[in-house]
């Protein structure tokens, strides 16, 4: 499983405190809202490309550690 920890930021004054990629404005809710409405990780990649599918995939490990209650991040300073 990929190390969220690494990709994912969270910052009070960006996106509401949302927890979002690589200090972008791009959340984690986004992506997971595009891959449950069917985009591939390319169609992801080839509309944002300033993603990559680690970022996609850090996503998906940040959902399953919140569903399981293992939330392990810090805000960026």
């Amino acid at each position: 499983m990929i190390d969220y920890r690494k990709i994912i930021t969270i910052e009070p004054d960006k996106r509401g405190g949302k927890p979002c990629i690589r200090n972008m404005r791009i959340t984690v809710g986004d992506v997971l809202g595009w891959l449950a409405n069917g985009k591939t990780h390319t169609e992801i990649i080839t509309d944002f490309p300033e993603l990559n599918n680690d970022d996609i995939l850090a996503c998906l490990a940040f959902a399953a550690d919140k569903e399981n209650h293992k939330i392990l991040i810090s805000s960026a300073a």
